[in-house]
């Protein structure tokens, strides 16, 4: 049996065109003005952003950490200001039961040793109550400081899902900005990389080449069974999850209608 060989200048169905070295080179060289202008832009906005109002309030207001309840200025660490993420919780739920997109997050800011560096502290709040929380980070390995902010008002508490900044001028303390949704990526370096592969996420809304098959819906890959595959049903879980010692296969997920 003999087969022809395929044609190298033949476009492969939903990938991009096949081209030589210096047509790419040109190609991508194009593209880098556009990128360029991205980052520009995007140091403009940074600008503005340190450039917003300010808002005080008492940071004498206790959250509960691991030692116990302690007053918020605590969580600056002795620094100037103070990035946190605002981690979901379900009451109740088992560790495979808990956000998967504040996984994501809290996943990749493990060690803020570079924050630190810079003069940055960083910690996670959540409204579970800390005897539920404890054993998360435990298991979770979480090496970053986590506070209960249960019945603790805005900005400190509140509603969860965002990246917060804060500074502190002596016992003086102020939210200096806030954000959530897609505002949260820059924490997780995955997404940028993903961006930058042919097949991007893999999800619905992304504009892709013609040809290529229909994307999944958003989020769908932050879930796998214990074999690594995507799945957001019985035997899935938080994807880092399965990394955990002891993490075996589950069969409930605790609240399946909390999680969205």
């Amino acid at each position: 049996m003999t087969t022809t060989p395929s044609d190298p200048n033949t476009p492969l169905p939903g990938r991009p065109p096949i081209a030589d070295l210096a047509t790419w080179q040109a190609a991508r060289d194009e593209l880098l003005v556009r990128e360029k202008a991205h980052t520009h832009e995007g140091d403009a906005i940074a600008a503005a952003r340190r450039r917003l109002p300010m808002v005080e309030f008492d940071g004498t207001v206790e959250v509960v950490g691991a030692d116990g309840p302690v007053p918020f200025l605590d969580l600056f660490q002795g620094r100037d200001e103070l990035v946190v993420y605002k981690h979901m919780w379900w009451d109740g739920a088992p560790h495979q039961g808990q956000c998967e997109g504040c996984t994501v997050t809290a996943w990749h800011l493990k060690d803020p040793v570079y924050l630190n560096a810079r003069g940055v502290s960083f910690a996670i709040l959540t409204t579970g109550t800390w005897d539920e929380v404890a054993p998360f980070v435990e298991f979770m390995g979480y090496t970053q400081p986590w506070y209960s902010v249960r019945d603790v008002a805005e900005p400190v508490g509140g509603d969860m899902g965002y990246l917060t900044s804060f500074l502190r001028d002596g016992d003086r303390v102020f939210l200096t900005y806030s954000t959530t949704g897609r505002g949260t990526e820059p924490a997780s370096g995955s997404f940028t990389l993903l961006d930058m592969t042919p097949y991007g996420r893999g999800e619905a809304w992304e504009d892709n080449p013609e040809g290529r098959p229909e994307g999944q819906g958003p989020c769908w890959y932050w879930r796998t069974d214990v074999d690594g595959n995507a799945t957001w049903g019985p035997t899935g879980r938080p994807a880092p999850q399965w990394t955990r010692p002891g993490a075996g296969p589950e069969t409930t997920l605790g609240r399946q209608g909390d999680h969205h």
